[in-house]
């Protein structure tokens, strides 16, 4: 129980409570709140949730795009969305993609940002492969070119006529890569990898130098090998940084579509590579059917959602947090 002020000392304390709401209120704290919470969070009003409202109501009509004229058809567009075959066949693709992806990216990444920190020979002293800086330099290389530029230079490598992959290859294994409905969907699924293992090799490097030295070179002196030392000591230390980078790979496969529209514009043979983006554009600027398409967009924010919930859950089931301690 606080003892009230009284006395001589009253007036010095009530200064003292009007001077620290003055300070509290200065224009420095004012400046700071107004630029660093009020203006983002108008942007990301103005930017991210007002359009989204805007595409839930257009759902709701029939508006074709290029005229102010629509009616509102309540739910009609997601009743015919889950009837449309080829939406189906557009969200089975994308969560293909969404399963194997993450897996590939994440496994081969975390190898090589193992090989690059923790990898190297000898017993003691962490050390990762030689050149190892060299390697570093090459696999962040595929990252840094546009997804654009990457997608022609593959759809190039790809051509069944003067590509680069046939060119190489003996004359009894040359395909159609893209053109046939068994090689279209894992040849573009290994563009998006090569594309992106970089990033993510970094990102588990700088988590695996953040691992106390002493940890490494006490299970190397324990005779842990390289596999057991990834399984038992890296991957609880980094868990956290895993599961940012497989959420973050999600919603990367649950778009794909620069990736997809470059390699194969048309959604592939049976719209084998179609993805949802891909056929919400094809609705969109194709067929005028603007209302439509904002339902799949809509059903793709539901997925990517769903997505993240499950990577979350997941993570918590197997004894992981969301909260860092």
């Amino acid at each position: 129980m606080t003892t009230p002020v009284t006395g001589a000392g009253a007036p010095a304390a009530r200064s003292g409570a009007r001077a620290r709401r003055k300070a509290h209120w200065s224009f420095d704290n004012i400046s700071f709140f107004l630029v660093f919470l009020v203006l983002p969070l108008a942007l990301f009003l103005l930017l991210v949730i007002w359009p989204f409202i805007q595409a839930v109501f257009y759902s709701l009509t029939n508006w074709g795009g290029f005229s102010q004229d629509f009616d509102f058809i309540g739910l009609d567009n997601y009743v015919r969305l889950v009837q449309d075959k080829t939406f189906l066949i557009a969200l089975g693709n994308n969560v293909k993609l969404a399963v194997v992806i993450p897996i590939v990216v994440i496994l081969v990444a975390l190898i090589f940002a193992s090989l690059v920190t923790v990898g190297g020979r000898g017993i003691g002293q962490t050390v990762g492969v030689r050149n190892s800086g060299f390697y570093r330099v090459v696999s962040f290389f595929p990252y840094v070119i546009p997804a654009v530029v990457t997608g022609v230079i593959f759809a190039k490598v790809y051509d069944p006529s003067n590509g680069l992959l046939n060119g190489v290859l003996p004359e009894a294994l040359e395909q159609n890569w893209l053109g046939q409905v068994s090689t279209a969907m894992p040849a573009s699924m290994f563009v998006i990898v090569w594309g992106l293992i970089g990033f993510y090799m970094l990102l588990f490097i700088a988590a695996i130098k953040a691992i106390p030295a002493e940890m490494f070179e006490a299970a190397r002196l324990d005779g842990a090998g390289r596999l057991r030392t990834m399984f038992s000591l890296t991957l609880p230390n980094i868990r956290e940084n895993v599961q940012t980078a497989w959420i973050y790979l999600g919603i990367a496969a649950l778009d794909a579509f620069v990736f997809m529209h470059i390699l194969n514009n048309s959604g592939g043979p049976d719209n084998s590579t179609l993805v949802m983006p891909q056929y919400l554009f094809r609705l969109a600027f194709a067929q005028n059917q603007f209302g439509y398409a904002s339902a799949v967009g809509v059903a793709m924010a539901v997925v990517t959602l769903l997505f993240a919930a499950v990577i979350f859950g997941l993570n918590r089931l197997t004894g992981g947090s969301t909260r860092s301690s």
